[in-house]
């Protein structure tokens, strides 16, 4: 094998002004994380409130809970990320329409369409994750509430989520590194994230062994502190006697 390697591809120069190959990773680890903190916040917002739907008395809420589930878990995620860049703005209003094609960059639009695309995605599997949790408590505690006279609203407030939350912060670890670890599929939409500068650093300078090591490393490191983050909030949020809670 006649391979040339070099362990420091990143610190060459790039041809373009003064920057490195480095300074293009760090753009690309910047996209990275706007796409993981834009579509994480839309997963966990959306995906707890069908979450508690699907747990409702209301046969109306159920349905539609497990009408979205069932539609954007069983989707592909790449499917979906094609349809929100290439199909939806098409039938956006005129106004909006001009806006998103003519005033947007490409890579604004492929970012907002990637962040959406992911973001709804794993709010179906947040939403799983929240019912089960609402599902795992006691069921006297929600007698207890409403015999008490809380409302639905005010039981879910003050007994339900409070707990099921912190039982639930385990599996939301996973969803959480597994939202970052999606992140790549965005390169395939135009964004010009860490995946994307990975395969450009690779074609000018054919060092692709060490390009690509680099880029595992970078989502081992991520994803390690992500799950170390979690796990102390965990430690400090459980529940005695639950799930997540102390024996």
């Amino acid at each position: 094998m006649n391979y040339s390697w070099n362990w420091g591809v990143l610190f060459q120069p790039t041809g373009v002004g003064d920057t490195t190959y480095l300074n293009w990773i760090f753009t690309g680890l910047g996209w990275l994380f706007v796409i993981a903190l834009v579509a994480w916040s839309i997963a966990m917002v959306l995906g707890s409130i069908l979450g508690i739907m699907r747990t409702l008395p209301s046969p109306a809420a159920r349905a539609i809970g497990t009408a979205y589930v069932t539609l954007f878990r069983n989707v592909p995620l790449l499917i979906q990320l094609f349809i929100w860049f290439y199909v939806v703005p098409n039938f956006l209003p005129e106004v909006i329409r001009s806006w998103w094609i003519n005033d947007l960059g490409a890579n604004t639009t492929a970012l907002i369409s990637a962040s959406i695309g992911l973001g709804l995605f794993t709010a179906a599997r947040v939403c799983e994750q929240v019912r089960t949790g609402i599902e795992a408590l006691p069921l006297g505690q929600t007698n207890a509430g409403y015999a008490m006279g809380f409302s639905t609203a005010q039981l879910y407030r003050y007994v339900i989520l409070p707990q099921s939350f912190r039982t639930i912060l385990p599996p939301l670890s996973s969803e959480l590194t597994n939202c970052v670890k999606n992140t790549s599929v965005a390169s395939l939409v135009g964004v010009a994230e860490i995946i994307s500068q990975m395969k450009t650093i690779s074609e000018y300078t054919q060092n692709t062994i060490e390009i690509y090591t680099y880029v595992t490393l970078i989502f081992i490191v991520i994803n390690v502190c992500l799950i170390a983050f979690m796990n102390f909030l965990e430690k400090r949020l459980r529940v005695p006697g639950l799930i997540a809670g102390d024996k």
